[in-house]
């Protein structure tokens, strides 16, 4: 039976917030959670950016059995892959048993901040696969060296790590990254409901392998109201094409979506008709997801976990 679990987002909510989230979505009776992991929100009005890994320790202190895992983190440019290595290991030994690493290509929202170029995508992606390499390297334990492409690491250890490495899932929105995902990750995360591209996955080595889906939902008693917080808190679910990857800044994004309506945002789930979200769910899980987890919008957390203890949760549980 499919899994479901709650999306922490980073974006909205402060690190402490984050925390007691956490404590509540496994208190309402989620098995797993995604963290996300940027150093801007996408418009301002979302307001938080907390360093994930600092979370990631108040979590593992809050919680006692809820799986938790980064929804995604970039190894690209922002933060070398040995020094995410470094920091999943670490997580891994505060939740022992629990912790998972989701892994993608990122945003320019986040990577240019340094100053670096943001790369083409089919830059990105060998970038991306170099990355796993070395952090995978790094999870077996003793001193590493690596001399790639992009990345060098020169005889490196990590002293603290677990007894066996944490799961690997990376993101995937096509064939090539879902490709890649198949042969060298241990599980897949997307964000659409798309059977073509978990067959690809699949094909490529991820027969058996768990695949985490995101659905993003906006609970509230009244229907407009949750659209218009929808809205008035992610907008940028409106934006179609490449611009999520490419914009560079919170302010070009509040740009980008000032003409976005109401009406544009209907893969949104918004309202208290639970049937509406059972739908979405059996939908995901007949395109081949395994594990399918909830991104509520906006700051009314409480009555969405009320809401899911209640009329889903029961629904789903095994």
């Amino acid at each position: 039976m499919v899994k479901l679990g709650y999306a922490l987002s980073s974006e909205e909510h402060d690190p402490n917030t984050l925390v007691e989230n956490a404590r509540q979505a496994e208190d309402a009776g989620f098995e797993f959670a995604l963290i996300s992991d940027h150093y801007h929100p996408w418009i301002d009005r979302q307001g938080n950016s907390p360093f994930v890994w600092c979370v990631i320790g108040g979590i593992a202190r809050a919680t006692r059995n809820l799986r938790l895992g980064t929804g995604v983190t970039c190894p690209l440019i922002r933060i070398h892959p040995a020094i995410i290595a470094h920091a999943a290991a670490t997580a891994a030994v505060m939740l022992p048993q629990r912790f998972f690493l989701g892994l993608g290509t990122g945003e320019n929202l986040n990577e240019h901040i340094l100053g670096t170029h943001w790369p083409q995508p089919s830059v990105r992606l060998s970038m991306f696969e170099e990355a796993v390499t070395v952090i995978q390297l790094l999870w077996q334990g003793g001193v590493q060296s690596f001399h790639g492409r992009y990345y060098t690491v020169d005889e490196a250890r990590l002293y603290t790590r677990p007894e066996n490495p944490p799961p690997l899932y990376m993101a995937a929105d096509g064939k090539q990254a879902a490709v890649l995902a198949g042969s060298m990750g241990d599980g897949l995360i997307g964000v659409t409901p798309d059977p073509e591209m978990l067959g690809q996955f699949r094909a490529a080595g991820g027969d058996g392998k768990p695949c985490y889906g995101q659905i993003t939902v906006c609970w509230a008693s009244d229907e407009k109201q949750a659209r218009k917080t929808a809205l008035e808190w992610w907008p940028n679910s409106g934006l179609h094409g490449n611009l999520a990857w490419e914009v560079k800044t919170p302010r070009l994004f509040e740009d980008a979506v000032k003409t976005i309506r109401e009406e544009d945002m209907e893969s949104i789930i918004c309202g208290p008709d639970p049937e509406r979200y059972v739908q979405a769910i059996r939908k995901y899980e007949q395109a081949g997801y395994t594990h399918i987890y909830f991104h509520q919008i906006g700051p009314y957390q409480e009555g969405f976990f009320r809401f899911f203890g209640r009329s889903l949760a029961p629904q789903f549980s095994a």
